[in-house]
């Protein structure tokens, strides 16, 4: 297990889960990459770590369950999960964008998926994990303070 921020991709497309796999590998340093094309796996995976941070990139249909009942499920062993999530999607209709800033998720791509738009997108939430870390080394008195919460 990682002790790092991993990126957990879920998508029921074996060859969609590889290709995005491929790509977050090309430039992710700060953690593992896992890919599960089987939700019932990826949600025992999640349910069954430790550390409750992860990004993840899930595709909004996910054979019989959304991507978002997916969140949903993990949410209580995941806090941020929604906020840490990058959905991805085929079609980007209305409803879609309108489910995403229902469930708090800030991050959606359209299949076929850039390599440059899933680097900003997977950067943009380490960033905030990245400068969180920096803060906690760089100032021993909100260390304490976030310690004490």
């Amino acid at each position: 297990m990682s002790e790092g921020l991993d990126v957990i991709i879920v998508d029921d497309d074996p060859s969609v889960c590889e290709l995005i796999e491929t790509i977050v590998k090309r430039f992710y340093t700060w953690g593992e990459v896992l890919a599960f094309n089987k939700t019932n796996e990826a949600t025992d995976y999640c349910l069954s770590r430790e550390i409750g941070v992860a990004i993840f990139v899930v595709d909004v249909f996910l054979g019989g369950v959304s991507g978002f009942y997916f969140l949903d499920t993990i949410e209580a062993k995941f806090p941020t999960a929604h906020s840490d999530a990058i959905i991805i999607t085929g079609n980007a209709s209305d409803d879609i964008v309108n489910m995403c800033i229902a469930s708090d998720v800030n991050h959606l791509l359209e299949k076929p998926v850039k390599p440059y738009a899933m680097q900003l997108a997977v950067r943009a939430i380490a960033e905030k994990y990245l400068k969180f870390a920096k803060k906690l080394f760089q100032d021993p008195d909100f260390a304490k303070n976030v310690s004490g919460i």
